[in-house]
């Protein structure tokens, strides 16, 4: 895996959030791929609640400055990098003040998922891609954690699925126990059709639960990873049924290396 290029796009990340699964082993994914000589960038969200002055975000101009549109609006794109200490690693974080600006991550203060999650995930999913696209950075391996980042397969797979720079790409993605009671707004199916991905894609996500967003990832992902020990068997039934290259869960201390072999010689 030595100078291959692998962009590691995830709900959570370490230090920017607290200490989960997720935030630490797609952090550590990334870390641990870094000081084998992998080419590495990481995106994730710019929530409100990440403090910009502690940990030294600053706006790439250059990057920023597009309208995305989502569901008939035009919503600026706002680029921010940040290294993380010690280990020269760049982190992208997807910015939009309508959308991250808020002092929370995924809800409110009664606990309720925030009514816009849904275009959240979709304003994140083509930010990561069209601020890609501007680096002019083909990644190899693009490796999705959490239902925040769940569109991103979709979206690669249908809406820029002629792009070239990422014709070689594969996709991975790691499923979490994580998840959230209810489901995001019904119209993200009429959203999704908006951008002209067929019925037939969109339809698993009729009932925008936390376990259909997953479904959509992995039938849209080239690899998929048990991240957690504990996953729903619906979940585990549905990953068996689709017929691609999985990683069983591997503890912290021997799941980095395991993921490169599994980019290698599964997914690659």
């Amino acid at each position: 895996m030595k100078d291959k290029k692998v962009l590691y796009v995830s709900s959570e990340v370490m230090p920017y959030l607290p200490v989960s699964e997720m935030s630490s082993m797609s952090f550590e994914a990334a870390r641990k791929a870094h000081h084998k000589g992998v080419q590495t960038r990481i995106f994730m969200p710019r929530y409100g609640v990440i403090n910009e002055r502690r940990y030294q975000l600053h706006e790439v101009i250059r990057l920023s400055g597009m309208n995305l549109i989502v569901n008939d609006m035009d919503m600026p794109l706002i680029i921010k990098v940040a290294s993380i200490p010690k280990e020269r690693m760049q982190v992208y974080f997807i910015d939009n003040e309508e959308y991250f600006k808020r002092k929370a991550v995924f809800k409110d203060d009664k606990s309720e998922l925030f009514s816009d999650n849904d275009e959240r995930a979709i304003f994140f999913a083509k930010g990561v891609i069209e601020t890609v696209k501007k680096l002019n950075w083909a990644p190899d391996i693009i490796h999705v954690h959490g239902w925040m980042a769940s569109l991103l397969p979709l979206y690669l797979k249908e809406y820029y699925k002629d792009d070239p720079l990422f014709s070689e790409s594969k996709i991975v993605t790691s499923l979490y126990s994580s998840d959230f009671e209810g489901a995001l707004d019904t119209k993200l199916i009429d959203k999704i059709k908006f951008d002209n991905i067929s019925e037939d894609k969109a339809k698993i996500l009729e009932v925008p639960s936390h376990i259909n967003l997953l479904k959509s990832a992995i039938e849209n992902s080239d690899g998929v990873i048990k991240a957690s020990e504990d996953l729903s068997n619906d979940l585990i039934d549905f990953v068996a049924a689709q017929n691609k290259p999985s990683l069983d869960f591997l503890p912290e201390d021997s799941f980095a290396d395991a993921y490169l072999e599994f980019y290698t010689n599964e997914v690659l």
